[in-house]
């Protein structure tokens, strides 16, 4: 499998990485995001310890993370739902 030799920049610091082509765009978004929310909380809380930002940026994605879980279980158990009753009816059907 191909990699490709990256550096992705996150504050301060660059970062060397090797990645898939085709995960190429979607890690430097990645790192793009990543830097936006340092520059919004450096900005909005006066900030410059890199440390400080950093885990706040990382604590902000972690509760993304678990509302998107949630949500995401939540649509599962709907379609779940859905599909046991398109199921009887169907069963009654024939």
């Amino acid at each position: 499998m191909e990699t490709l030799a990256i550096r992705v920049k996150i504050g301060d610091r660059e970062y060397p990485m090797r990645v898939k082509p085709e995960d190429e765009a979607k890690i430097r978004h990645a790192g793009k995001l990543i830097n936006e929310k340092l520059r919004k909380y450096k900005a909005e809380f006066g900030l410059d310890d890199s440390m400080d930002l950093l885990a706040m940026v990382a604590f902000d994605c972690m509760v993304e993370s678990l509302e998107t879980n949630e949500v995401n279980a939540e649509d599962s158990e709907h379609i779940q739902r859905s599909l046991t009753h398109i199921s009887a009816l169907l069963s009654k059907a024939v």
